[in-house]
């Protein structure tokens, strides 16, 4: 028993859901504890020879995957679709070349790389600055799907995923709580107690001939506890081109508004769709009001690239000089719209033009050198999926680094993840009929349905317990 105990901590550095989530020095160096063998290349994905151990005493996680990415340039994805135009996607299997070694669980752990934006804003004496860094935390979260053109792994009914990063102070855990329509929970929470962030994803992804159209729904929520804050907002829908022909390209429109519950502030955020000349290209502009609709800052920038604020009168005034001194662009014969040709990716135009007096909020973090060769992976991203030693025996053993499809694939054994993925799915329907038969229902693990707290919509809830480490009720998916 006191064995299992050390190894618990090891990973978690906490003792249940009800500790106060403070880091001992003795906690700090059992965490360090956690790699017990030289790191080694091998095919397991436990280890990998890029990753350091440790520096300055801060744990090091890996810097690339086992294997390179295949190419996809001799798979067609025409035969798969042409059927589904208009069509809702998430029941159709799609051949696995067209993933990325990563589960949607793991994606939407993708939100928490840019965390110091949180513990900024519960920083932030100032209500204003807060706003402006949960706005900049909003726009970082969806940055990571830039030119990321490869389709996450599906996750099965009941696939769980956690994280926890001592270095960036937050623990984080998702489960899978509907397969048809397709819902995944998350909740996360700083290791300091300032902030719980949570909601759920339900992903609509539409074919439109030339692109597929993910529209995120469901109520995403972040908690300043230290200031009886709450914020809350959905994201924007993306969209990927050229699925058919051509150069795959993104973008993201659409308006998001992050609403102060506590002031009856509000940022609405506008994500504008590149247009006929692509001058709007990955361009986010939008403003932050009282509750009296007074405008108190403009925010402006590129959710790819960085993101600014600005005071109001200064950005009237220098939108005002730029339509004076500006002119029109004409339009070039390979931009006629109505061709049943590939949508050509618009020339990036230049990166954001800085006003006079505004201040920097956020800025992306670089990819790694060969991130193109990992299915554009941020540094982030390229260590979710990674398995260390001693993890296997206190994960649950439902989290995603479990799954050999995903782990095949990332270990560059296409052949043998896409047996594994049909065998999962598989297992998965076999599943499903039997609890029709017995007439059971499916009962989520984590989470249960509810109504969020602030905006009184449909929304699934942390229950607690998962750090608590029981999983003795968990189902065998794998």
């Amino acid at each position: 028993m006191g064995k299992k105990r050390t190894m618990k901590n090891r990973i978690t550095g906490f003792d249940s859901d009800n500790s106060s989530g403070d880091f001992s020095e003795t906690n700090h160096k059992v965490a360090e504890m956690l790699d017990l063998d030289p790191p080694q290349c091998n095919r397991t994905g436990k280890h990998n020879g890029a990753r350091q151990l440790h520096e300055n005493g801060i744990k090091k996680h890996r810097t690339s995957l086992p294997a390179l990415m295949f190419s996809r340039s001799d798979f067609s994805v025409w035969s798969i679709l042409k059927k589904c135009i208009g069509l809702e996607l998430s029941k159709i299997t799609m051949p696995i070349v067209f993933n990325e070694p990563l589960s949607f669980l793991q994606r939407i752990t993708e939100y928490m790389e840019h965390i110091y934006l949180i513990h900024k804003a519960s920083s932030h004496a100032n209500p204003l600055e807060r706003m402006q860094a949960v706005a900049a935390f909003a726009v970082s979260a969806v940055a990571s799907q830039w030119e990321r053109t490869g389709k996450p792994f599906n996750p099965l009914l009941g696939e769980t995923y956690e994280l926890i990063r001592e270095d960036l102070g937050f623990r984080f855990i998702s489960e899978q709580v509907s397969h048809h329509p397709p819902v995944s929970a998350f909740y996360s929470e700083g290791l300091n107690k300032d902030f719980v962030f949570h909601g759920s994803i339900y992903p609509k992804l539409k074919f439109w001939g030339k692109s597929v159209e993910a529209e995120p729904r469901g109520t995403i929520t972040l908690e300043l506890l230290k200031h009886n804050e709450a914020y809350t907002w959905t994201n924007p829908t993306c969209c990927v081109h050229n699925i058919i022909i051509g150069k795959l390209w993104i973008e993201q429109y659409g308006t998001i508004e992050i609403v102060n519950h506590s002031t009856g502030d509000k940022c609405i955020l506008n994500f504008k769709p590149c247009g006929l000349f692509g001058k709007e290209l990955h361009r986010v502009e939008g403003h932050i009001q009282d509750k009296n609709r007074k405008k108190l800052s403009v925010i402006y920038g590129k959710w790819t690239e960085c993101l600014w604020c600005v005071n109001p009168a200064t950005y009237d005034t220098s939108k005002k000089n730029e339509k004076r001194g500006g002119d029109q662009k004409k339009m070039k014969p390979s931009e006629e719209a109505g061709n049943d040709e590939a949508d050509d990716m618009p020339e990036i135009q230049e990166t954001v033009q800085v006003i006079q007096g505004s201040k920097l909020l956020w800025r992306i973090n670089s990819r790694p050198p060969n991130s193109s060769q990992m299915y554009n992976f941020t540094s982030f991203a390229v260590s979710l999926n990674e398995l260390e030693t001693g993890m296997e025996a206190v994960l649950a053993p439902t989290d995603c680094r479990l799954r050999p499809d995903i782990r095949g694939m990332e270990n560059g054994e296409l052949d043998l993840a896409s047996k594994e993925k049909e065998r999962l799915e598989e297992k998965q329907r076999a599943a499903r009929k039997e609890r029709a038969k017995d007439e059971v229902e499916w009962r989520t693990r984590w989470f249960h349905q509810g109504n969020n707290p602030y905006t009184g919509t449909s929304d699934w809830l942390y229950s607690g317990g998962y750090f608590d480490r029981n999983f003795s009720d968990c189902p065998d998916i794998y």
